[in-house]
């Protein structure tokens, strides 16, 4: 049978062990497909593809309920729910996400995209079913790298609890993005040795059962697995021992870099050079830190799991040495160990994607602000230039971060000004500082930066003009010069142009000065308007005779939008604001 004929995951039930195999084979050969030819998550999902074929074999799929922690090991999913064609037919790949969505099939629960919550959003389903008398098998796929995330260790707590049906299959590669980070590490590796024999079981002091699979690859020991558990009427782990990568000699080998890929040739596996080149900030903030570790022992860079979104390969980890900390996919526990290093006296930096310091709000409330410990926070793919897919919006920091008090927030909008900002942040001792990494390609500033940031809320006027004021934050700095060109040539008006800097601030020396010969004002910003600095700019502005013009985004779940179309929808063009200001 070919992955054609495959439509749901009774397709497969009737199959042998040989049969499974060959389809083994397919989907991977309809993975790589995909993957060479679009990109996307590479290593989880070629090292699950046994794990996956043996789960709907054995179980139930969508009356027994599987939840994919992360949701970026689901593409065998996928194509054994009646989605291969956006596997196998390149002109179907729009039709499907990276990622588990309900919209797409009735085999999909949850739109998951951070890491660490399959068990706790497991136990939801299996209370629910509990309470609604009924018997289906409640499954959580979760990775190992992901079992280093407070919210796993919250939800295997619970369920070793809960005493009733639940099944967790840890997919143990010894990965995360990059290499594990953690004590429970060293008892996985224990429990892999041992062939899940050792005295000494994480998942046992949860009060969990425990079953253990050596050769995760292996379709027979996989299904008997399954089988043993499948209604059981208590909590247990299936610990399975894979490959990331699997099934495809380049990833087997650097894993790191196959964890997501780009576009890339099958025979070599090596992707095309990208046109442009130039320099990108993830390589100007490593190669900075790693110039100022070695002139001052007191800088620290802290990760959660994700050392390359600011560059850190591991060539770059070894050379930083301790000044180089990963703490594994544990955002909270970054932010509250650089508050606590810079309370003693360090000079630490946390540095990771928009989307995942959401996961640590509290953290930056509660550990670092309220006791104003000067660490400095990077803050990046901030951006509707960064990461498009629903889960991974980066678009919500401003409202979000920018009225926590104590918090200094910066918008550089350059290369020059976004190095400055980090020199001062890192010598000053009397703010939690946290600075947008910027988005839209390497620019140089227009005028020389600043210095010394340490007077709050000072915006820089670029240019002197009257009638109309642009204030572009960050990002979205080039659009107000391209606005302000297009508003000379159009209305004939020299209007100001106004880098605010500060993003958890308002000017109001500046914005009073306006007033004498300004009878408009513009705010760009490169996030939800709802919250964000346009409204703050509105807000003052309330009672007094000046008509203020808030761009940014809707308050909206985007997916998987095109940059272009999403401007124009939110009226984001140079024309567009001309437009609607006339």
């Amino acid at each position: 049978m070919g992955l054609e004929q495959i439509k749901k995951p009774e397709d497969i039930k009737n199959m042998s062990v040989k049969e499974l195999e060959q389809l083994a084979v397919e989907v991977r050969e309809a993975l790589l497909n995909r993957l060479s030819k679009k990109g996307g998550h590479f290593g989880p999902n070629f090292g699950v593809v046994e794990i996956t074929i043996a789960l709907h074999y054995v179980f139930n799929s969508p009356i027994d309920k599987i939840v994919y922690d992360i949701s970026h090991q689901c593409y065998t999913h996928k194509i054994l729910t009646g989605r291969g064609e956006g596997f196998y037919d390149d002109e179907s790949f729009h039709k499907i996400s990276g990622y588990t969505n309900p919209d797409e099939s009735d085999h999909d629960f949850f739109k998951v995209g951070h890491t660490s919550t399959s068990v706790s959003l497991a136990t939801g389903l299996a209370k629910a079913r509990d309470l609604k008398g009924s018997k289906e098998n409640i499954i959580a796929l979760i990775g190992d790298g992901s079992l280093s995330g407070g919210e796993a260790l919250e939800g295997l707590d619970y369920a070793g609890e809960l005493g009733t049906n639940l099944i967790i299959v840890v997919n143990d590669n010894e990965m995360s993005i990059a290499e594990n980070h953690g004590g429970l590490y060293r008892n996985l590796a224990q429990l892999r040795e041992s062939k899940g024999s050792c005295p000494c079981n994480l998942f046992k002091a949860f009060g969990l059962d425990y079953r253990y699979v050596e050769d995760g690859h292996n379709l027979e020991a996989l299904i008997q697995a399954f089988r043993e558990v499948k209604d059981t009427e208590k909590p247990v782990v299936v610990h399975v021992h894979t490959v990331k990568g699997k099934g495809y000699s380049f990833a087997e080998g650097p894993k790191e870099n196959w964890h997501w890929h780009a576009p890339f040739d099958v025979a070599t596996g090596q992707s095309p050079v990208r046109s442009g080149g130039g320099e990108d900030y993830a390589t100007i903030t490593s190669n900075y830190f790693l110039d100022k570790m070695k002139e001052d022992p007191l800088v620290s860079v802290v990760v959660a799991g994700a050392p390359t979104n600011i560059g850190f390969s591991a060539d770059k980890r070894k050379e930083a040495g301790t000044q180089f900390v990963d703490v594994g996919i544990a955002e909270e526990q970054g932010i509250a160990m650089v508050s606590g290093m810079a309370k003693n006296g360090a000079k630490p930096v946390f540095a990771t994607h928009s989307s995942f310091m959401q996961r640590t709000y509290d953290q930056l409330s509660q550990d670092l602000c309220i006791n104003k410990s000067p660490a400095t926070v990077l803050v990046n793919t901030a951006s509707i230039y960064g990461m498009s897919d629903v889960t991974h919006l980066g678009i919500f920091d401003i409202p979000m971060m920018s009225n926590i008090p104590n918090l200094v927030y910066l918008a550089p909008t350059g290369k020059q000004e976004y190095l400055a900002m980090i020199e001062w942040s890192l010598d000053q001792r009397e703010y939690p500082v946290a600075i947008r990494i910027p988005c839209n390609g390497v620019h140089d500033n227009v005028v020389t930066p600043d210095k010394d940031y340490s007077e709050l809320n000072r915006y820089q006027v670029i240019k002197e003009g009257s009638e109309i004021a642009i204030l572009a934050l960050g990002d979205f700095f080039q659009l107000g010069q391209e606005t302000a060109s297009y508003i000379e040539k159009e209305l004939g008006i020299t209007p100001t142009l106004i880098n605010p800097r500060y993003i958890t601030g308002v000017d109001e020396e500046l914005l009073e000065g306006l007033m004498q010969n300004h009878k408009k004002v513009i705010t760009l910003e490169d996030g939800i308007l709802d919250g964000g600095f346009g409204e703050k700019i509105a807000a003052f502005y309330g009672a007094k005779d000046m008509k203020v013009y808030t761009f940014g985004l809707k308050k909206e779940f985007y997916d998987r939008y095109r940059v272009d179309d999403l401007m124009r929808a939110n009226h984001l063009t140079p024309e567009q604001i001309v437009e609607d200001i006339k």
